[in-house]
């Protein structure tokens, strides 16, 4: 690509570059692909991530939650970035941060900001007064503060609206990103997520499903993880529902004898573990996790199918190639699990409709049509 944003003369001689992003767990699902062929085309350039927290706070309490991100157990585990600036949910670390990025002299700036544009194009530039900025805009008349922040940009990449992408998945917008910008160029196989799950976490799921009495090897009956959470209440489940689902499946041939792993955000543990005590349900068991990130995809590895609402769980499924029943608004069709061989999407029946209005019945009809196979999962065994 000869009109590539970023000159290749800047690209040969630069030591280092800054992404900035606010990143989620799915959004990295499918970035992360990206920042891997970018560290490979570049070997010579240093990739430092600076992930900017959304909801920094100047409230004490609020600070564990935050610094606990999961996303930041992924991000240390991968091996082409040099740093990872992930003390910004305080404004006083904020600031301790943009002096440390301010001493690596970036000669080149990038934000993936989809959110606060000119925040992010002011951002770039104070991290890097004297570098190459490149940002993210959209039109900004009649206000003038947008304008004078988008002079901060050198160069622009194409923002992108849910509601005009069409049938566009966001790995290839991502990609196009990184194609205008660097003149990369990939084919639809290498934007699938993955996930390099640590031996020692296959090795403690393996022993707490043994625990939970649920054999790795497939022989007591499959496992399905039902997850119900999202960031957001239009893409909940509501829980009550997943006690239903359970029952409902339970009185299917295929599905007597299985497990149920049903995930819980860390904050909601206690509301869950309460609801599934008052169902009494057998061989159903509580997940969260809340001590590492690679919790979450080393329990999927193991199940034979996933059941989740629009969130990252769905994405993960995808990176550990275990089937998946995706529940799904109408709104963000780019967010669909990209692997359409083992993703089974429902999607509510009006445009304003919520997760919600999926029904238990829905769920179980689309499970047996598919007649999901136990898995042999000789790759994570």
């Amino acid at each position: 690509m000869t009109n590539q944003i970023v000159p290749q003369e800047l690209l040969r001689n630069a030591n280092r570059i800054l992404f900035i992003a606010h990143l989620a767990l799915g959004d990295f699902a499918y970035l992360q692909n990206c920042f891997r062929q970018f560290a490979a085309a570049y070997p010579h350039i240093k990739l430092d991530l600076w992930v900017d927290e959304l909801r920094r706070t100047d409230r004490a309490a609020d600070w564990p939650f935050l610094q606990k991100y999961a996303l930041y157990d992924w991000l240390a585990a991968c091996p082409y970035f040099s740093r990872v600036y992930n003390q910004t949910y305080s404004p006083a670390l904020f600031e301790q941060s943009v002096f440390e990025a301010q001493r690596q002299n970036y000669p080149i700036v990038v934000s993936l900001a989809v959110l606060h544009r000119p925040e992010y194009a002011r951002l770039a530039r104070r991290l890097s007064p004297s570098g190459f900025i490149v940002g993210q805009k959209k039109r900004w008349f009649p206000h003038f503060s947008r304008f004078l922040a988008y002079r901060q940009l050198d160069a622009a990449i194409p923002a992108y609206s849910s509601s005009k992408v069409g049938q566009t998945h966001i790995s290839e917008i991502y990609a196009g990103w990184f194609g205008a910008m660097f003149g990369a160029q990939t084919v639809p196989q290498d934007r699938f997520p993955f996930v390099e799950i640590p031996p020692e976490w296959q090795r403690r799921t393996r022993e707490q499903l043994v625990q939970w009495g649920f054999s790795p090897g497939g022989e007591s009956g499959k496992v399905v993880f039902v997850n119900a959470f999202s960031k957001a209440q239009d893409r909940n489940w509501p829980l009550e529902r997943v006690v239903e689902l359970i029952r409902a499946l339970r009185q299917k041939e295929a599905y007597v004898d299985a497990g149920f792993i049903v995930n819980a955000v860390p904050e909601e543990l206690a509301r869950v573990r309460a609801l599934l005590a008052n169902a009494g349900l057998a061989r159903t068991h509580l997940f969260s996790a809340d001590e590492n990130f690679f919790q979450l995809p080393a329990v999927l590895s193991f199940c034979d199918l996933i059941v989740s609402v629009e969130t990252a769980v769905m994405h993960l499924a995808n990176a550990v190639q275990v089937p998946v029943v995706a529940l799904m608004r109408q709104r963000n069709p780019e967010w669909v699990p990209i692997d359409r061989e083992r993703s089974t999407i429902i999607t509510v029946p009006g445009k304003r409709d919520w997760v919600a209005a999926i029904t238990v019945e829905q769920v179980v009809e689309v499970v047996q049509q598919q007649n999901f196979p136990e898995a042999s999962h000789a790759a994570v065994r």
